[in-house]
């Protein structure tokens, strides 16, 4: 990857943390006061982490096959991230984005160990910053839902 591109994956990458961050900000800045925004903005953060982890998921099918790699297991985590994704999206807010915080932070521990196989391993510093944001925005807005 040329450098023009590998800077616009990591402008993009920071500005995919804005959902996450607003959407933590937003659900202890209503509060109780309005439970319809409360519910809408809960809503609207967990289907992107849901999003997020689908993503991430997605990655390993892609390596995977962009490397033709033997075995299964790529396409086994990354179906099972995807699912997990769905499912916290189906819980309630303060669940369901527990566990958001929980499949970013196992999506993370997967990737520093399969990274380097697939040939990826210098985005590993990135994916932890974008993880430890994420993950702590997912955990504090569940705290408040």
């Amino acid at each position: 990857m040329n450098a023009d591109t590998r800077l616009l994956a990591h402008r993009l990458a920071y500005a995919g943390l804005v959902p996450f961050v607003l959407g933590c900000l937003l659900i202890w800045l209503i509060g109780g006061r309005d439970l319809d925004q409360h519910t809408f903005v809960s809503l609207a953060l967990s289907g992107y982490a849901g999003l997020t982890i689908s993503m991430l998921g997605g990655i390993h099918w892609g390596l995977s096959f962009a490397r033709g790699l033997p075995g299964r297991q790529p396409l086994v985590w990354g179906t099972a991230a995807m699912s997990m994704g769905w499912l916290g999206v189906l819980m309630p807010p303060y669940a369901g984005l527990a566990l958001h915080g929980g499949v970013l932070i196992a999506c993370y521990v997967v990737d520093r160990r399969v990274y380097p196989q697939l040939g990826a391993a210098d985005w590993l510093t990135l994916r932890f910053r974008l993880t430890l944001v994420a993950s702590l925005s997912c955990f504090l807005a569940a705290a408040g839902s």
